[in-house]
């Protein structure tokens, strides 16, 4: 059984910065790639991220690159978002995914966490 569990979110001014995590369990979890997603009152979930676990591989949404970045820690079974010179449209419901491969990862994930919430104030 994978298990996805997500901390870190919070309430923050817009400038500052959030490092989020995610713990996994489960499945040979390094075999699988993961992804960041988030989802805002009134609409729908969108890519924020995606890793493999050599952390060899990556991509960006476009609205983060630049001020977001992806990694992985394997000795902590985790995988982490730091969020940099966060906006008030950064505000959102933050979930962690795995996928199968790496295209899955972003596109449609097997597994979901449950989500942390970020708000950030202007």
């Amino acid at each position: 059984q994978v298990q996805l569990v997500e901390s870190g979110g919070g309430l923050v001014q817009a400038g500052v910065s959030l490092r989020l995590s995610c713990a996994a369990s489960g499945r040979t979890f390094i075999l699988y790639p993961m992804g960041w997603f988030r989802q805002a009152p009134g609409n729908e979930r969108e890519f924020v991220a995606a890793i493999n676990w050599s952390g060899d591989s990556t991509d960006y949404a476009d609205s983060v690159k630049g001020r977001f970045t992806v990694s992985t820690d394997i000795a902590k079974n985790t995988v982490n978002l730091q969020m940099n010179d966060l906006k008030p449209e950064d505000t959102a419901g933050y979930y962690c995914a795995e996928g199968n491969n790496f295209r899955a990862a972003k596109t449609s994930p097997n597994y979901w966490g449950q989500g942390t919430q970020v708000t950030v104030s202007s």
